[in-house]
């Protein structure tokens, strides 16, 4: 009698044992396969973490399902059991943990559509920072007030979007006020122009370009002038010490010049 035999001959729920164990040890081995080549397909491309860990999660969600269908349809087991377990997990998922699985397809929606990659400076609604990581649950940001912020990718979804972060660098605009003391040109000669000479030799190493300025608005308040600064991408750790002391220089010559 041939093994082949033997096996068939066995009682049906010890048949349905070990070919239920041969399938999942299957499963998992194609599993691990697949997740080292995407690891090491992922490296190869340079594809970021973040998008990584959404495929391995996508990968492990399709092993489950295959396992799963397997499973029910090696044992013979009433479908009505699955649809119901589903439909149960469903409703208390969305009771119980609807805002985490907005935040999940939110996520995706991020990874995928990609307004921002890991090292941007963005602004997100009413805040900003350096994008530091990108999960499927938040996108983190390291703030102006040197903290980390998680903002959950459902705001991130729903919030207008702006990407700093261009051609290796961060461009990165604010807007300076005079009163109508002196004219743009004087402001711009004696006030603004020598701070940004004085701050560009003083922090070269620290930057890609000189600082720039334009006249912005001219109305019965005041001028506006908005001061351009060019930091390397991924260094806002610069950027939030840097655009404060432009900013004092600035105000420095411009004192003296109202009040001589």
């Amino acid at each position: 009698m041939s093994l082949l035999d033997s096996f068939t001959q066995l009682s049906p729920e010890i048949y349905n044992l070990i070919l239920s164990i041969i399938a999942l040890v299957t499963i998992y081995i194609v599993y691990k396969l697949l997740s080292r080549f995407i690891s090491r397909t992922g490296k190869e491309v340079e594809l970021e973490p973040h998008a990584l860990n959404a495929i391995r999660l996508v990968l492990r969600v399709a092993a489950i399902m295959v396992a799963s269908t397997f499973l029910f349809s090696v044992w013979d087991l009433p479908t009505n059991w699955f649809v119901g377990s589903s439909a149960l997990i469903g409703a208390f998922l969305g009771f119980g943990s609807s805002q985490t699985i907005n935040n999940v397809v939110a996520g995706f929606y991020v990874l995928v559509t990609q307004p921002f990659k890991v090292k941007d400076y963005v602004k997100i609604g009413d805040l900003e920072g350096q994008v530091e990581e990108i999960t499927i649950n938040y996108t983190n940001l390291y703030t102006p007030t040197f903290n980390l912020l998680k903002v959950p990718n459902t705001q991130v979804m729903n919030s207008r979007i702006l990407n700093l972060t261009h051609e290796g660098y961060i461009k990165y605009t604010f807007t300076v006020g005079f009163s109508h003391d002196m004219s743009n040109d004087v402001i711009m000669e004696r006030c603004i122009e020598p701070a940004l000479d004085e701050f560009h030799d003083k922090h070269e190493d620290k930057q890609l370009r000189r600082p720039e300025a334009y006249l912005d608005t001219s109305d019965r308040l005041g001028l506006n002038f908005l001061i351009r600064i060019f930091i390397p991408k991924g260094e806002a750790k610069y950027l939030y010490v840097l655009q404060p002391e432009l900013l004092d220089m600035i105000m420095e010559r411009w004192y003296p010049l109202k009040n001589g």
